[in-house]
């Protein structure tokens, strides 16, 4: 085997785990494997004979791949991204295949990534590397060209503001799917009542239809209400494993309609994060789901 092949090899062994750190970074499908292909391209024009330790050096190269990619976002650098929702990862409600295993591990449900689209890019980099994947922090500045210190002080401004966003939820698969089940036969059936019942008060629910700003919905009644017109256009709904959470596939005469996903709390809904972009939507692979 020469170095070529030899060095191949060992970057597709590293390929889940990088494909993981992008998809954190980037809550794009499409632009993590971009930034995976990158990170090869800069590794088979290296000394790959001077790289210590080959993981790290391909995580971090990742990191600095995917950071430029979300700077390109936005014309200024420390500015929080465009709202949108974080391309879904579905699966059927038996559980998340084995493709999927790396790019769900740590819960890295969807609510958690439309959070993360909140942060600055710097800050998404430092908690995603060093929350996620233990990337001591001198090597996180050296990518941000900061002191550690700095860099420590960003993970922890971004750690604050996720906790505050995404407060605990219920992780029960059999609870969550539950309340699923309940909403979507309320919703089939138009029963305000029934959908008030399983929606916390404060519950939010996003919905991005591809307009460059994500609709909010606040407050159980309100909800009910958009759900009962939506029960109106007769989808056929199947459940599915959304980010590895309870959540359901629409369809509207054979189409995709939408992806939607939820947390719970307190033994109720607490959001929903509804993708509802058709050019996305048209993107996602949902064999898995059978016909």
């Amino acid at each position: 085997m020469d170095e070529r092949d030899w060095l191949a090899e060992r970057f597709q062994e590293q390929r889940p785990r990088l494909r993981a750190v992008a998809y954190r970074m980037l809550g794009s499908t499409s632009e993590a494997d971009d930034a995976v292909q990158e990170a090869w391209i800069r590794l088979s024009r290296s000394d790959a004979g001077g790289i210590d330790n080959l993981q790290a050096w391909l995580v971090t190269t990742v990191g600095r791949v995917a950071l430029n990619m979300l700077r390109a976002r936005r014309t200024r650098r420390e500015e929080p991204l465009d709202a949108h929702l974080p391309d879904p990862i579905v699966d059927p409600t038996d559980g998340i295949g084995p493709e999927h295993q790396a790019l769900l591990a740590d819960s890295v449900g969807l609510a958690l990534l439309v959070v993360l689209e909140t942060l600055t890019p710097a800050e998404r980099l430092a908690y995603v590397l060093h929350d996620m994947f233990a990337v001591p922090f001198d090597q996180i500045g050296a990518i941000l060209d900061r002191s550690p210190e700095a860099a420590r002080q960003l993970a922890s401004r971004a750690r604050r503001r996720i906790r505050d966003a995404n407060p605990p939820h219920a992780t029960d698969a059999a609870a969550q799917q539950h309340l699923v089940d309940a909403f979507l036969a309320a919703a089939r059936e138009g029963d305000f009542d029934a959908l008030v019942a399983v929606l916390d008060p404060g519950i939010v629910l996003r919905e991005d239809t591809g307009s460059g700003t994500i609709l909010e919905v606040r407050g159980a009644e309100n909800v009910a209400r958009r759900a009962t017109a939506v029960s109106r256009l007769g989808l056929m709904v199947r459940p599915a494993l959304v980010n590895g959470v309870a959540g359901w596939v629409s369809l509207l005469d054979g189409d995709v309609y939408a992806v939607g996903a939820l947390t719970v709390g307190n033994g109720r809904i607490t959001t929903m994060d509804i993708l509802l972009d058709p050019a996305r939507l048209a993107r996602l692979d949902l064999t898995v789901l059978g016909s």
